[in-house]
């Protein structure tokens, strides 16, 4: 099994304390449904600065907009955990990033 890296890119936050209850439900029965193949259930994310190989340091307003890592058997199985991940009715896209050991 590897670990993947669900990086979020856009969606937005909740308006109102009911519409913040109701997305924190849907995070929360997300991971009971994958149970053990959450490694890490992520936070969001907000500013974002890129470093280029010359050193030179820009905003990146295209950055993510939030993470989670999950274990699964294949980047197939990876991607059919992610795709019930509920940043998604909030507009976001999700990009699934197989990590390995190197070291």
């Amino acid at each position: 099994m590897a670990n993947y890296v669900l990086v979020y890119h856009g969606g937005g936050m909740p308006e109102t304390a009911e519409e913040g209850a109701m997305v924190t439900k849907a995070w929360t029965d997300w991971f009971a449904t994958i149970g053990d193949a959450l490694v890490d259930g992520g936070n969001p994310a907000s500013k974002t600065r890129r470093i280029g190989a010359d050193g030179s340091v820009s905003d990146d307003a295209a950055g993510p907009s939030g993470y989670s890592i999950i274990r699964a058997d294949s980047l197939d199985a990876a991607v059919e955990i992610a795709k019930g991940c509920p940043v998604r009715s909030g507009g976001a896209s999700i990009q699934v990033v197989e990590t390995f050991n190197a070291m």
